[in-house]
């Protein structure tokens, strides 16, 4: 059984993994438009093309990692050995140099596909520490649990004061300033702090599994992650539930840029507080933390699948609404609050399940193959992110410039570009949760399958 300080501990992990990742999500389109210079086909570009290295990376990542033999087990050194090198990523990758249009183009292509390298070097051995961590598959959902909860904290913390520490360092204050400099060294700050984080999920975590299986080759654990049906399966429905969330995450700079008119302020018990990209964010975040807290209950009480699919189903009826509200009145900025709370709660449902999910799935791939392919199932998880935050933030980049968004500081929008913007953030990121919905209504390993398979596995295990 394991201790509440290794559940703390592994949730700080995914605590700083979150802290970069909704920073990414949420400005580094923004960053690159507005701050940085790209113009937004370029940027679209960027986003898509560093996903082939991607590609090759994670699958990669886990194979090294699933032969990593050390004192410290096979996953947890990389939390050490990686930290410092990912917060040094995070801050280049935020840094505007003076090169000129050309040297900094290549700039931004080399720092982005550094950082995403460096990423997936410590989120994957991450990810894979859930499979060795414990054998009991209701376990592995509590440790999920504690990792989102941590995960939006995280993200609650540097959402919230993202904007006001780029303005406090540039001596500004309303909409977040466009100044390169007050972006680096905010980025400087935060990268500090996840690097520290990553060193206590070492100091604070074990590895406790090790399963007596086969030695096989790389092509052996290719060979048997191909033929695995509920990892395809499950890649699917992931992939489009993050290409569903990265293309909210995206387009929310954008829509309190351009369609909400002002610095907008709401009140509660006479309390003011100003309505910004970075508040609504964090109350997202709030409402995910929820979603995490009623996670594994409802889990426990219907399952993992039917859970994710019903949250899936909510999500789809709550984006479609946001399609409908002005943006004009106080009722309506309140109505968008609340389908912001409403959505996140589902969220923060679905993603402890994703983590528990490939666990569960890494369980089936030892049973049926007999191979040790933890990292490799993982890093899948890990590229489904990555590809889903690249098509999301591609597709936006893409489709703002289809409908004639103009990233000049001030610029007046078209009427086209702010039906974009609502297209954007209602009905598209639904179809893509229909999509991800229609994966997860067909995947197969059910509660009642997962039980069968630990059994086998803990007869396996004690022979």
């Amino acid at each position: 059984m394991a201790t509440l300080k290794e559940k703390i501990g592994y949730g700080f992990g995914d605590m700083a993994s979150s802290m970069f990742w909704k920073i990414f999500s949420a400005y580094l389109p923004f960053f690159y438009t507005y701050v940085f210079g790209l113009d937004l086909e370029l940027a679209a570009v960027l986003f898509l093309v560093t996903k082939i290295w991607d590609a090759v990376s994670d699958p990669m990542m886990g194979v090294i990692s699933d032969r990593t033999n050390t004192k410290w087990g096979k996953y947890r050194p990389y939390l050490l050995w990686i930290s410092v090198p990912f917060a040094i990523s995070g801050i280049l990758l935020f840094t505007t140099p003076d090169l000129g249009e050309t040297g900094k183009n290549v700039w931004a292509f080399v720092t982005y596909v550094l950082m995403m390298t460096v990423y997936t070097a410590i989120n994957v051995p991450y990810g894979s520490m859930l499979g060795v961590m414990t054998d009991d598959s209701d376990e592995k959902t509590v440790f999920s649990s504690y990792r989102m909860f941590f995960a939006y904290a995280g993200s609650f913390i540097v959402l919230l004061l993202w904007e006001p520490l780029c303005n406090m360092i540039a001596g500004t204050t309303g909409k977040v300033t466009h100044d390169p400099q007050a972006w680096q060294l905010a980025m400087v700050v935060v990268s500090v702090v996840c690097c520290l984080l990553f060193c206590l999920t070492f100091k604070m975590t074990r590895e406790r599994i090790a399963p007596e299986i086969k030695q096989t080759s790389v092509k052996d654990d290719f060979k048997s992650l191909l033929h695995n049906g509920p990892w395809w399966i499950l890649l699917g429905g992931v992939l489009f539930f993050n290409f569903f969330g990265a293309v909210r995450y995206a387009v929310i700079p954008y829509y309190f840029t351009a369609h909400i008119s002002g610095e907008p302020m709401l009140s509660i018990f006479s309390l003011e507080f100003a309505f910004y990209a970075g508040m609504f964010f964090t109350v997202g975040e709030i409402a995910n933390m929820i979603g995490v807290a009623v996670a594994t209950p409802i889990t426990f009480a219907i399952g993992k699948k039917s859970t994710f699919l019903y949250s899936l189903i909510a999500i789809m009826g709550l984006c479609i609404a946001f399609f409908y509200v002005p943006v004009d009145t106080t009722s309506g900025l309140w109505t968008l609050l609340v389908l912001q709370v409403a959505t996140g709660i589902f969220t923060g449902i679905v993603s402890p399940l994703v983590w528990s999910m490939y666990a569960d799935v890494a369980d089936y791939a030892e049973l049926k193959f007999k191979t040790s392919s933890t990292g490799l199932i993982f890093s899948s998880s890990s590229m489904a992110q990555k590809f889903g935050g690249a098509f999301g933030t591609s597709a936006v980049l893409w489709l703002l410039a289809a409908f004639g968004f103009n990233t000049a500081e001030g610029a007046v929008q078209t009427p086209e570009a702010i039906d974009g913007l609502r297209y954007l953030i209602s009905w598209i990121p639904a179809g893509i949760a229909a999509v991800s919905a229609l994966f997860i209504f067909i995947y197969p390993l059910t509660t009642k399958r997962m039980k069968e398979i630990g059994e086998e596995l803990k007869g396996s295990h004690s022979k």
